[in-house]
């Protein structure tokens, strides 16, 4: 893959916010495929990487995701509690690290064989967040912990085990509508025969 990150020259970026993560806005020069020189303003979100997971009982053939408020989705009004799979930010972590971490916080699940898939932004046009998708093979016996979150981050996860042909209708009629989460399900059914064995 050939990089056209030459044509793109940042002028000028100030930080507007910085909290939990930094909010900045950006001037660029890039020249555009007609080679004409062009002059832009973006903000950006410093949102850093993070990891996702898919769990999968294959003798059950159940998912496991967690349910967890959302101010987005409350602040749009959708329903402020979304089902998805485990995830979080990498913290300086390896990304397999970081999502058995993760894991463990959320659900209590202790992951025995972990399996990269793939990698991807999920809004480009103004986050640099970069997510590590991973999926693991579960059983009863790998639930060691109750789960729930870390209390000290007031998270109030719940544990959800939802069939995968519920899960993959439950994206059809909007009540999982988190982005990673449709992603990896997708991938689920796509390779159901194989991650069934």
């Amino acid at each position: 893959m050939t990089h056209d990150n030459e044509r793109v020259k940042i002028v000028s970026e100030k930080t507007l916010s910085q909290g939990w993560t930094r909010l900045s806005t950006y001037e660029l020069d890039y020249i555009d495929r007609d080679g004409k020189h062009q002059r832009m303003q973006r903000e950006i979100y410093h949102r850093g990487e993070a990891a996702a997971i898919l769990l999968y009982d294959a003798k059950r053939d159940v998912v496991v995701l967690v349910k967890q408020f959302r101010l987005p989705a409350y602040l749009t009004d959708q329903p402020a509690w979304m089902a998805e799979v485990p995830a979080g930010l990498l913290d300086e972590d390896h990304p397999e690290e970081a999502i058995r971490r993760e894991a463990m916080e959320e659900t209590g699940y202790r992951l025995r064989d972990v399996r990269f898939l793939f990698k991807a932004f999920m809004s480009p046009g103004a986050i640099t967040e970069i997510i590590h998708f991973f999926y693991a093979p579960i059983d009863m016996s790998d639930r060691i912990e109750k789960g729930g979150g870390l209390e000290e981050e007031h998270e109030d996860i719940e544990v959800l085990e939802i069939r995968l042909n519920d899960a993959l209708a439950m994206i059809e009629t909007g009540e999982i509508c988190d982005g990673k989460t449709i992603m990896l399900l997708q991938w689920a059914a796509l390779n159901r025969a194989s991650i069934a064995a």
